[in-house]
Formats: C-alpha cells, structure tokens, sequence
C-alpha cells in the first residue's frame, strides 16, 4: 500500500487546514487510516485515527477542533483542522494498517502555525 499526503501549509493561529491522503495498491477491507505528527524534538505521536467500521479516535489535544473523515471511495481519509494552534506545528503522517497484516505511511506533509 502506498500513500500520498497533501494540504499542509503555512496558516496563521485560530485558522483552518484540511490534509488528505490517498491509498493506493491492494488495500485491506478490515483496516484503520490515520493521522499522526511529529514535533521537532519530540516523538511521533496519534492524532486521529478511523477504521473501516467509520468509527474514530482522537487524542486529547485535538478533541473538538480536528476531524477525521473518508471519502466516498474509502481509499482517501481527510484531516479537517480548526483553530489551529502553534503547538499544532509538526510533520503530519497518513498512516494505514491493518493489524498484524501490514502497516504503511506517507510522506509526512508539514503543517506551520504562527502565532
């Protein structure tokens, strides 16, 4: 499975993004798409996550303010991100898997908030 991030960028506190990613190559039926990102400095760490049953997880940090959502095709997962803050700052991760099957990632796209 291969995966292909977009969206990141450059936006100002208390404004918006949305990231996509695109699954491509034999993908799974029984499988969780996601969001992670990491800091400088810091560890890679779960921001969202869907499964293929639609049902999400979220960490605490971003609870309220961030959604994760599929396209209609099911092989794109979307990140929409509401105010934003500048320790939202970091290199965002689409990540698929399926457990104990396989476990893929993207590129990583790069999301800056200013303050």
């Amino acid at each position: 499975v291969q995966l292909q991030a977009s969206g990141g960028g450059l936006v100002q506190a208390g404004g918006s993004l949305r990231l996509s990613c695109v699954a491509s190559g034999k993908i799974g039926r029984v499988n969780i798409m996601g969001w992670y990102r990491q800091a400088p400095g810091k560890q890679r760490e779960v921001v969202a996550q869907i499964t293929y049953l639609n049902t999400t997880n979220y960490s605490d940090s971003v609870k309220g303010r961030f959604t994760i959502t599929k396209g209609t095709a099911h092989n794109t997962v979307y990140l929409h991100m509401t105010s934003l803050k500048p320790e939202d700052t970091a290199v965002y991760y689409c990540n698929y898997k399926r457990p104990t099957i396989d476990d893929a990632w993207g590129q990583g796209t790069l999301v800056t908030v200013s303050s």
